[in-house]
């Protein structure tokens, strides 16, 4: 009898012992044991917690993880998702076979998950990674796990997690979203790879059995529809496809960074988002979808979708609208066809179809097509020929020098606008379509010619292109000056400029944009000149020339690169310019040598001759000029280092009273870009304000926007890094450190830097114009606080979600500023 009463005092002390530490940060459980409604495991840096929770103000209770080291609740994974226990009396527990048991109050088995084999001695462990696991005591070998919720996910993809097919083993890993907030039930959104094979390496976003969205194909660098293959600072990527397992996953490079991957029933479908500590909430670091293109087709079949703020269509090259009528009243849902059918099988008298590469979009959807990994392309080309059913082909992965082969049959579905993303699509088309299609370019720019001229508008690219086809080739003389109001401009010919510049000889070269390289010349004369050449391979063309030729000659300002005429030769096209001794902006902010010998007066001096260069282009001249590229490269320095803004190529121009325009080809340079025109291809005025804001704040930190990194490796953009440091009381950390020894102007640095995030807020409307700029930076009068600004992440989105029971991505404006005098 005393050693039964022995005996149940221990088993009492031990179920104590159990209990209470369970609830005091133990990471695992054995084999029978049991997690009742109240006790929780937490992984051993306690970065994750396990138990039972509620949502908002329901009560039933649900089984779960959640970080415990955030104060804002956020689930990552849920157990009974749609069977929820009603009251506080929920067990569960691990049996001897190695299989979880949640139980409610009757016994009634509310869920349960069975190991993948028999265990021997199981014990179940939340890791740090916030993977549930079951294994073998011992075992820590990831790959003998014999459950883990890593294998199940719910609405939350966590780093390490791996979302895609295991054949072997029957897993289909896809991201289902909660109902709603307060209830973690699978809605009808999910997310996922659509074929265990491999055929489709994309991920489609459903709801129920309709697409909603996809990310276009991975090519080995990244998915089709991402514009953005830069190598993040933040995120490892990553794609494996074999006979058994086709997954992405993704790991965090900072290990202090927090970021998860949530599909939600709200408008942002599915978000990246970040914890940002100081501010104790999350931010949004992309969503999708990001605007109309990114719906699964908009534009319907054989189209492309432009982004612009009312975002529009256009049928593909040699396509028309199914539905005219549709088509002009916006709605597109029909698509395009075929203008003239292909010539297949091969008429004799007929020449054989032909293929138009078409770059800088998403590719179509991949479920109608056929690949071979072992094709180059040209034997794609072939296969797609010698097919009459095939439409279009494309390299599989563009890696390296590109490898394999794809080719679509049917409808090309779901094509998008996405600039610079390396991949290009062969479009079959009759040989009558592609024959013609020089003669179209050449009629095009003359009907735009004659158009301009009888708006009284005369485009001296046109001029130069008429008499280059009559074959003269015009010297610099005063015969051979054409006038633009009253500004006279020169055609040089061919043999001048070859002579300046050596025969454009690379020890000349000064260097090269999206225009084409830039030669120093010298005339014969004596007069130094600097040559844009128009490359071949740009992206830019004839009407990027014209539009510059016609801009510069109307334009006469000391803080304006002046242009002294143009040459068009065959295919040679350039432009002569005044020669800048002291080059571009960027080679003093940025270069190291350099950034020493600008100090802060010249700087100063510099933002203050850009702010009345931008004050004439957008209220003084006599047309109303939006540049659309500006940054450092394009504000060029004289010999007494007084800036003057170049290259506009890009430039558009508002007359009356228009203040803003929208654009179907979103151009101009990553980082510099305001987000409305980023994102709708809305610009105006402010969306040069918001690229002179960037480089203000380049050029009191010497730091590139586009590439920075901070110390932390927070992932914050220069933009975020200014703002928490003004917001953080610590503004001068922002400032060069080639400054930070020399006697600088304390009070100019701070407004500079003040004006410069008034210049990048997120919405327009709050950005000042150039005028108000001006001022700013000239008085002492108090500035208003900056609101939060655009792009504060690598890549950040304009849309947020928020809830009580899943991640906050707002954040309070609670940023001061201390004005500090000179003594």
């Amino acid at each position: 009898m005393a050693m039964f009463f022995s005996l149940m005092f221990t088993t009492v002390v031990i179920s104590l012992f159990l209990f209470q530490t369970v609830s005091s940060s133990i990471d695992f459980i054995g084999s029978s044991q049991s997690i009742k409604d109240g006790t929780t495991l937490v992984s051993k840096e306690e970065m994750f917690e396990f138990g039972f929770f509620s949502l908002g103000n329901s009560k039933n209770r649900y089984v779960g993880i959640w970080y415990k080291k955030i104060p804002v609740q956020t689930v990552v994974w849920v157990a009974n998702r749609c069977n929820p226990i009603n009251d506080s009396s929920g067990l569960l527990t691990v049996n001897s076979n190695g299989s979880f048991v949640l139980t409610s109050q009757n016994k009634s088995v509310v869920w349960f998950a069975n190991s993948s084999k028999q265990a021997k001695k199981p014990i179940a462990q939340l890791l740090d990674t916030g993977n549930l696991v079951l294994r073998e005591e011992g075992d820590i070998n990831s790959e003998n796990y014999l459950w883990q919720s890593f294998d199940y996910p719910s609405d939350t993809t966590l780093p390490g997690m791996k979302s895609g097919w295991d054949s072997s083993r029957g897993l289909n890993r896809r991201l289902t979203a909660w109902k709603n907030w307060d209830d973690p039930c699978p809605g009808d959104l999910s997310s996922g790879f659509e074929d265990e094979r491999g055929i489709y390496p994309e991920v489609y976003y459903m709801k129920g059995t309709t697409t909603y969205f996809r990310t276009g194909p991975w090519n080995g660098i990244g998915f089709s529809g991402s514009p953005d293959k830069r190598p993040s600072q933040l995120f490892d990527n990553h794609i494996l496809y074999n006979v058994n397992e086709f997954y992405y996953t993704y790991n965090i490079k900072n290990k202090s960074v927090i970021s998860i991957i949530v599909l939600n029933q709200t408008k942002s479908v599915c978000q990246r988002l970040i914890w940002m500590e100081g501010d104790q909430s999350w931010r949004s670091y992309i969503s999708i979808p990001k605007d109309n293109c990114d719906y699964y087709g908009h534009c319907g079949a054989n189209a492309n979708c432009m982004i612009s703020d009312a975002v529009g269509c256009q049928c593909l090259k040699g396509f028309k609208p199914k539905s005219p009528l549709k088509w002009d009243l916006r709605d597109w849902s029909e698509g395009c066809v075929r203008s003239n059918q292909l010539n297949c099988p091969k008429e004799k008298e007929k020449d054989e179809d032909g293929f138009l590469k078409l770059d800088g979009i998403k590719m179509p959807d991949t479920r109608n097509t056929w690949f071979n990994d072992g094709m180059n392309l040209q034997e794609c080309r072939v296969k797609c020929l010698n097919n009459c059913s095939c439409v279009a082909y494309s390299n599989r992965n563009i890696s390296g020098e590109g490898k394999g082969c794809w080719i679509w049959f049917g409808n090309l579905m779901d094509i998008r606008q996405v600039p610079d993303n390396g991949q290009k699509l062969y479009i079959r088309l009759p040989a009558s379509e592609l024959a013609t299609e020089e003669d179209r370019k050449l009629r095009a720019i003359i009907v735009v010619a004659v158009l301009g001229s009888l708006s009284g508008m005369i485009l001296v690219g046109f001029y130069v292109c008429r008499k280059t086809m009559r074959g003269k080739n015009y010297e610099r003389t005063p015969e051979n000056r054409t006038k633009v109001d009253d500004f006279e401009l020169s055609l040089f010919s061919l043999a001048t400029i070859s002579t300046a510049t050596d025969n454009f000889t690379v020890k000349n070269k000064l260097g090269e944009g999206g225009f084409g390289p830039v030669y120093r010349g010298i005339l014969e004369d004596g007069q130094e000149i600097a040559v844009k050449r128009l490359s071949l391979s740009s992206q830019q063309g004839l009407n990027e020339f014209k539009n510059e030729v016609k801009l510069i000659a109307k334009l006469q300002h000391r803080n304006l690169i002046r242009l002294l005429g143009c040459c068009i030769h065959g295919e040679e096209k350039l432009l002569v310019y005044e020669y800048m001794p002291n080059k571009s902006l960027n080679s003093f902010v940025f270069g190291q040598a350099q950034s020493k010998l600008l100090q802060w007066p010249q700087r100063f001096q510099i933002i203050c001759g850009i702010v009345r260069g931008l004050q004439y282009l957008h209220h003084d001249s006599r047309l109303r000029i939006v540049h659309r590229d500006l940054k450092t490269s394009n504000i060029l320095l004289d010999n007494e280092m007084n800036p003057k803004i170049s290259d506009f190529g890009l430039a558009r121009t508002f007359v009356g009273d228009q203040t803003a325009g929208n654009t179907n080809r979103v151009v101009g340079t990553y980082g510099y870009m305001a987000p409305e025109y980023a994102f709708r291809g809305q610009f105006s005025t402010k969306s040069d304000v918001f690229s002179f804001g960037i480089m203000v704040l380049e050029i009191v930190s010497g730091k590139k926007n586009i590439s920075f990194q901070d110390e932390n490796n927070t992932g914050l953009t220069l933009i975020g890094h200014a703002w928490t440091l003004v917001k953080e009381g610590r503004p001068f950390e922002l400032v060069d450190v080639h400054l930070k020894d020399l006697d600088v102007n304390l009070h100019e640095v701070l407004r500079c830097i003040h004006v410069g995030l008034l210049c990048v807020q997120q919405r327009l409307v709050d950005r000042p114009n150039m005028s108000s700029v001006g001022l700013m930076l000239g008085s002492d009068n108090e500035l208003p606080k900056p609101k939060p600004p655009g792009y504060f992440m690598e890549t950040d989105s304009q849309e947020r979600d928020h809830s009580s029971s899943k991640p906050d991505s707002f954040s309070k404006n609670t940023m001061t500023m201390t004005m500090v005098m000179d003594r």
